[in-house]
């Protein structure tokens, strides 16, 4: 997979990807433990949260939080044909810069909340109704967690006001391409008027469950005002390990990586940014990289 690419996946394609995501097979080999550095120590009260002082809040920089591109930087999204959301999977960077996503919303850990806004981290949550709500069955890897559900919609603000952006993963986390395009737009219309409800902010991105979708998804999509389908191109996994989905095992510049609500998340994603960090990259605002990539 190349640095900065962007490309359009078929139903087929997509499958194939969360296959390889799900299995987790290519990890790197980066270890879980003290040797991440940052990582807080598992069941401890304060273990979610970085260290932040009175002087740390009072030199705090105003705007956006994480990097923002240089002039010149970012390149262009190539412009589908059809006129429908394009489907991004990296941003065409070569500066060293990945991204920060998470899907659904069963664990809600307040302790990463407390790192989004404590530390400043950029981070994009695709959100599900079912799971922000505890509605039904959890995903089981998702399960075990002493938070599950317990903020609900209250949690998704609380993660909106620690700076990071809301976006739409769904009502019910449905493998999109069986649905008709009719059941297609009210998972994706459904999921973005409770945000815009519970958050004061419509979405603007989407990601599919499981990564499938078709031309239908696209065109719910743009009826319910998305303006692009958002991929990933590597899995966090728990003890905040990488698994990739190229054969070098690297990060690479424009990265998206997708985390999920899991048990254990404050501690894994100490480990997480404390990983990336060692590796010589930084972490990107998402949302100003893609504004820069469609000028």
């Amino acid at each position: 997979m190349a640095s900065g690419t962007y490309w359009t996946i078929s139903t087929a394609a997509a499958t194939a990807l969360v296959v390889s995501a799900g299995c987790a097979t290519d990890l790197d080999g980066g270890s879980g433990g003290a040797g991440d550095g940052a990582a807080p120590a598992p069941g401890a009260s304060s273990a979610s949260k970085a260290p932040s002082g009175a002087g740390d809040r009072a030199a705090r920089p105003s705007g956006p939080p994480g990097v923002t591109p240089r002039p010149g930087e970012v390149g262009r999204f190539p412009r589908p044909g059809d006129g429908l959301p394009p489907v991004i999977s990296s941003i065409p960077t070569k500066r060293k810069v990945v991204f920060l996503t998470i899907d659904d919303g069963w664990e809600q850990d307040p302790g990463f909340v407390a790192q989004v806004r404590d530390r400043r981290i950029p981070v994009a949550a695709f959100v599900t109704r079912d799971a922000v709500e505890a509605r039904g069955t959890a995903d089981p890897t998702a399960q075990g967690g002493r938070y599950l559900g317990a903020g609900k919609w209250r949690y998704v603000r609380d993660l909106r006001d620690a700076g990071a952006t809301i976006e739409n993963h769904t009502l019910t986390h449905p493998n999109l391409p069986m649905l008709g395009y009719e059941g297609q737009k009210t998972e994706i219309c459904g999921t973005s008027k409770l945000i815009r409800r519970h958050t004061g902010t419509a979405p603007t991105l989407f990601r599919p469950p499981f990564g499938n979708h078709n031309t239908l998804t696209r065109r719910a999509a743009k009826a319910c005002g998305i303006d692009a389908l958002l991929l990933w191109t590597a899995t966090v996994q728990p003890g905040g390990k990488i698994a990739y989905q190229v054969p070098d095992k690297k990060l690479r510049p424009g990265d998206i990586l997708l985390l999920h609500f899991r048990p254990n998340l404050a501690r894994d994603f100490g480990i997480l940014v404390a990983k990336i960090k060692r590796r010589g990259f930084q972490i990107g605002n998402l949302d100003a990289y893609l504004r820069a990539a469609n000028r």
